[in-house]
């Protein structure tokens, strides 16, 4: 699952929504392929379902009080799940119905969007200006590596399933009066600066966004394919890449282990586990799980150590290669 927040596809949020309300129609414009029909999508929010572009850029450009010339006007949000996560939804309740559950997963993400500023009276996507249109395909463009390397050409269409959803929202709530900002992450840093745009996590908005997706859906997510595992091996320490590696070997021998290694994953990202070790003597009653998967034998393996004791050895060597003044 892919969810971003960024100014505009067409780079600037600081005047007019026009020009993006427009980049966000193309695919209404566009030649449907031989033998294909052009099903028109329509803006939607948590009110109606058949908006008119015009209505979308009247609403967003209206809702702009006290706002400077300088200040962002409106933010996009972009809402992509993986090719997994769409053959899921298709696998449920096929093309059509899929593109309706991905218009309401788009709703529900909009509530914590709203939740995520702590703001009284921000509760939902009710009290948020905001418009969402669903898009069925991607291009690719000039950043791409394949069109780098000269195998796909700008602007020609990606292949698989590409539904994903574009939402235009006003940096005011519905009520014009209050001031929202997903730039704003000082998470109480700045109490004063907080008060006026509400303190804004974006990790745990994306989050939220993931979990909502797999409680949804019924969705099974691998380690492998979760935010946590990839913000870890991107941006987590040493330790924590070591113990995101032990609970993805445990996960590969032993595919039950899913849940409690996702379970285990969020704890030890937010530092409560110093090793492995650590993990096993203080998760209570996951411990004896965790321990009897980590120490079963895998069918057909043969001799083999546990994932427990080989990141206990390479910790050890790493520890012996520092002292010998070996960076690794």
């Amino acid at each position: 699952m892919y969810i971003n927040i960024t100014k505009s596809e067409t780079g600037d949020n600081k005047g007019s929504s026009g020009a993006l309300v427009h980049y966000l129609e193309k695919e209404n414009r566009t030649q449907p392929e031989k033998g294909m029909e052009n099903k028109p999508e329509r803006w939607f929010n948590g009110t109606a379902s058949d908006i008119k572009p015009h209505e979308v850029r009247m609403g967003i450009d209206r809702n702009v009080a006290k706002l400077g010339r300088e200040d962002s006007k409106f933010f996009l949000i972009n809402i992509s799940p993986s090719q997994k996560e769409l053959t899921h939804l298709v696998s449920q309740y096929g093309e059509d119905g899929a593109r309706e559950k991905l218009k309401e997963f788009a709703m529900s993400v909009m509530d914590e969007y709203a939740r995520n500023f702590k703001r009284p009276g921000i509760d939902s996507h009710r009290d948020l200006l905001w418009f969402g249109k669903l898009e069925n395909y991607r291009y690719y463009s000039h950043n791409d590596r394949e069109v780098k390397s000269g195998q796909k050409r700008k602007g020609e269409r990606k292949e698989g399933r590409q539904m994903h959803v574009q939402i235009i929202v006003s940096r005011k709530d519905i009520t014009n009066k209050i001031k929202l900002s997903p730039q704003n992450t000082s998470r109480g840093k700045n109490k004063a600066h907080s008060q006026k745009l509400g303190q804004f996590d974006r990790t745990a908005f994306k989050q939220s966004g993931e979990t909502l997706f797999d409680e949804l859906f019924d969705f099974e997510r691998n380690l492998k394919d979760s935010l946590q595992y990839a913000n870890t091996m991107r941006n987590g320490t040493a330790q924590q890449k070591a113990q995101m590696h032990t609970l993805m070997e445990l996960t590969e021998r032993h595919p039950q282990g899913q849940p409690l290694a996702m379970e285990l994953a969020h704890d030890f990202a937010q530092g409560m586990f110093e090793s492995v070790g650590d993990m096993l003597t203080t998760t209570g009653s996951m411990a004896a799980d965790l321990l009897g998967l980590l120490m079963a034998p895998v069918e057909g393996a043969g001799e083999q150590q546990s994932p427990i004791e080989e990141e206990e050895k390479r910790r050890k060597r790493k520890k012996k290669a520092q002292s010998r003044g070996i960076r690794r």
